[in-house]
C-alpha cells in the first residue's frame, strides 16, 4: 500500500519532469527517425523495428529532459520559463530525476537488444550523446549543433537496423539534422536569451547576436539543401521534392514569423517546426510507398 501511496503521488511529478505534457521534443526527434525508417525499409519497414525505435525515441527524450533537468537545477532556478520546473521548485528531489533518468534510458536499451549488433553498438554513442547534451551549453559557442547530433542519431540507427549499414545519404540526412536542430533550437533559444546572457550560458541565439534571424534563414536552407542532396543520391525524384519545397515555404513562415524577434512569435516558430519534419517525411513517404523504383 505505501509503494501504490507513493506512485500515486510520484508518477504525476515525474510525469512533468519528463515534459509528457509537451510532446513537441518527442516529434522533432521521432520526425528525423521516421525518415530514416522509410527511407531504409524502401516504403515498407519492418514494422517491429519501427515500433522499436518509436518506444525508444519517446523513453530517450524524455530520459533526456530528466538528465537535463538535473544537470541544469540550478540554472532554471534564475530562468522565468523554467523556475517552476518539479526540479528546480523542490517538488522532487535531485537523486529521483536522475533515477528516473537511468531507467528510462536502460528501458530504451533493452528494446534495441533484439536488433543486430551495429545497432546495438550505436546505441550506447546515442545514450553517451543524450546524456552529455545538457552540459555543452557551459563551453560550446552552439550547443544546438551537439543537439542536432543526438536528435538525429536515430537516422544511422535506422539505417543500420533495417539495412545493416550506413549509407553516405545517411551521413547526409544525419548533417542535415544538425542544420534543423540549429534553425529551430535557436528559435527557441531567442526566447531565453536575456536570462541566458545574465548566467553566462551559451546558446546560438547568443553567439549569432543580431544576425540570429538571418542565421536561421542560412541553416533552414542547409537543410533543405542537405536533404535534396541526400534524396538524390537515394534516387528520389519529383514527389519527395514536393516535400521538401513544402518544409522550405514552412521555413520561410517562420522567418516572417520572428523577424521582429517577439518572444511569442519565436516560440511559435519553435513548436511549428513538427510540420517542417512532417513535410520531409511526407516526401519521404510519397517517394518510397507509391513511387518505388
Amino acid at each position: 500500500m505505501h509503494t501504490l501511496a507513493f506512485l500515486r503521488q510520484r508518477l504525476p511529478l515525474y510525469f512533468l519532469l519528463v515534459r509528457a505534457d509537451k510532446p513537441i521534443g518527442i516529434l522533432l526527434l521521432l520526425w528525423p527517425t521516421l525518415w530514416a525508417m522509410w527511407a531504409a525499409g524502401e516504403g515498407s519497414p519492418a514494422w517491429h523495428v519501427v515500433v522499436i525505435f518509436t518506444l525508444g525515441t519517446a523513453l530517450m527524450r524524455s530520459a533526456g529532459c530528466a538528465i537535463n533537468d538535473y544537470f541544469d537545477r540550478d540554472f532554471d532556478l534564475h530562468v522565468q520559463r523554467t523556475e517552476k520546473r518539479v526540479l528546480t521548485s523542490g517538488k522532487i528531489r535531485p537523486g529521483e530525476a536522475l533515477a528516473v533518468a537511468i531507467v528510462l534510458a536502460l528501458v530504451s536499451f533493452l528494446l534495441v537488444l533484439p536488433l543486430n549488433a551495429l545497432t546495438i553498438q550505436l546505441a550506447f554513442v546515442g545514450a553517451f550523446l543524450a546524456a552529455s547534451y545538457p552540459l555543452m551549453k557551459r563551453f560550446f559557442a552552439i550547443p544546438q549543433a551537439y543537439l542536432g547530433i543526438a536528435f538525429g542519431f536515430g537516422i544511422p540507427m535506422g539505417f543500420a537496423a533495417l539495412q545493416g549499414s550506413i549509407p553516405a545519404a545517411a551521413w547526409l540526412m544525419l548533417l542535415a539534422n544538425i542544420c534543423w536542430s540549429i534553425a529551430y533550437d535557436t528559435e527557441y533559444a531567442m526566447v531565453d536569451k536575456p536570462d541566458d546572457l545574465k548566467l553566462g550560458l551559451r546558446t546560438s541565439a547568443i553567439t549569432f547576436g543580431s544576425w540570429d534571424v538571418a542565421m536561421i534563414g542560412v541553416f533552414y536552407a542547409a537543410t533543405v539543401g542537405l536533404l535534396g542532396v541526400a534524396g538524390a543520391m537515394l534516387g528520389y525524384g519529383w514527389p519527395y521534392a514536393l516535400g521538401l519545397l513544402g518544409a522550405a515555404g514552412i521555413a520561410i513562415t517562420h522567418l516572417r514569423w520572428i523577424r521582429h524577434r517577439d518572444p511569442r512569435a519565436c516560440f511559435r516558430a519553435f513548436l511549428h517546426n513538427t510540420w517542417f519534419g512532417f513535410a520531409v517525411f511526407a516526401g519521404i513517404f510519397a517517394q518510397t510507398v507509391f513511387f518505388r523504383h
